[in-house]
């Protein structure tokens, strides 16, 4: 099968373009793929991540084809695969697992031991994670598909609900991750930084935990506008006021149970000084505000280079953290990519009987691929919605 393809190109800092680009073919390297699949995407998310890279955040190379969050149907398969079937309607985690290492074994499919040579860990269009062509386009192919994809049961009801289920290749996932490493359960006070997607998907996943009452910090007010929306509480960290201050008249106390840091190595200082850059602000914070014995859900991205950071030591992912404050109230901290597959089909089912809408949540917008880098620029300007690309236009059909 051969046919056109197109998909969204890193071009530099600032800078994506829509390009032709060759359609999937079974193979890895020089080596048939036998294992894999080929994806008609049906819906594409832009995710923060991808932002980090394209305002040159990272050392992503020019020419890579961007997206790590995919949702499609599956229009052709290789000789081993056995229980995906074309016509499935099948979602795509970010993480590529090869399900036979050690590590996919124990459950960590975020840091699969087999898919990238430089490290463990691979995604889809992402720098450093193992060259893997992106997924926003009109037709990617994924590996080890009877591992990785998730199958809908039911592909009208999958395809009736396709908003709330594209959110299950990542932001879903990723912040109820964070939620249950930061100990979220039933009455729980919990604090999230960062009202972007991902804090937003871990406001609704500490809600559907059981949390009493979910607090979010950002100092962007359509964001905390959006968090309000579905019954948070916000605190606008634009204020000078101490956040131990402001959270006391919402918790009674100063501090919360749990604390989630959605927002990662782009942290800006809170009040006054925000325009001001300070990586470990974040940490810090929660640190301080987070009860002694509490934990520290940290889905929010670090890197190990960041060219663009404003001091030589974040160049590098060196941060200027308080681990003395973490360390004397015991504090637990838990970092890392989400493995997807830990939580996708618990999600799914959530999703399937209406106990969550996550798409009303993180207020998605469907884009045309062709809208794709006009999505770049709006969500690089701070606006409170979740882009989603239909490349075909079928969704919006």
């Amino acid at each position: 099968m051969s046919q056109g393809n197109r998909g969204v190109v890193y071009m530099g800092p600032g800078n994506v373009e829509v390009q032709s680009i060759p359609f999937p073919e079974l193979a890895l390297g020089n080596r048939q793929c036998h294992h894999g699949v080929i994806l008609k995407v049906l819906t594409t998310n832009i995710c923060g991540s991808d932002q980090h890279m394209v305002r040159g955040r990272t050392t992503a190379p020019e020419g890579l084809v961007l997206g790590h969050e995919i949702t499609g149907e599956v229009i052709e398969c290789g000789r081993d695969v056995e229980f995906v079937k074309v016509g499935d309607i099948v979602s795509v985690p970010f993480n590529i697992a090869c399900g036979r290492c050690r590590n996919c074994k124990e459950g960590r499919t975020g840091i699969c031991l087999n898919v990238n040579p430089a490290r463990p860990g691979a995604a889809y269009g992402y720098v450093d994670m193992g060259g893997w062509v992106g997924g926003q386009t009109e037709y990617v192919m994924v590996p080890y598909a009877d591992f990785n994809l998730l199958v809908f049961p039911e592909r009208d009801r999958a395809l009736d609900k396709i908003q709330d289920l594209t959110m299950l290749s990542d932001i879903f996932p990723t912040g109820f991750h964070g939620c249950v490493t930061a100990g979220v359960g039933p009455g729980s006070t919990v604090y999230i930084a960062g009202a972007g997607p991902v804090g937003l998907a871990a406001a609704v996943s500490a809600q559907l935990l059981g949390a009493a009452c979910v607090v979010i910090g950002d100092m962007n007010p359509e964001r905390l506008k959006q968090a309000a929306s579905f019954g948070c509480e916000t605190l606008d960290l634009r204020q000078d006021t101490p956040m131990a201050d402001m959270l006391e008249p919402i918790v009674g106390d100063r501090e919360v149970d749990c604390a989630v840091d959605a927002v990662g190595f782009e942290a800006r200082c809170h009040g006054h000084d925000h325009a001001h850059e300070q990586p470990a602000m974040v940490l810090n914070a929660v640190m301080d505000i987070t009860r002694a014995g509490g934990q520290i859900g940290i889905p929010g991205l670090y890197v190990t280079e960041d060219p663009g950071a404003e001091s030589d030591e974040a160049k590098h992912g060196n941060l200027s953290m308080r681990f003395g404050l973490g360390w004397a109230k015991s504090h637990s901290f838990h970092t890392g990519q989400c493995p997807v597959m830990k939580y996708h089909r618990q999600l799914m089912q959530a999703i399937l009987f209406e106990k969550v809408q996550i798409a009303n949540a993180v207020n998605v917008q469907l884009i045309s691929l062709d809208g794709a880098p006009g999505g770049y620029a709006d969500f690089d300007g701070g606006v409170a919605k979740k882009f989603v690309i239909d490349p075909h236009g079928s969704v919006a059909a």
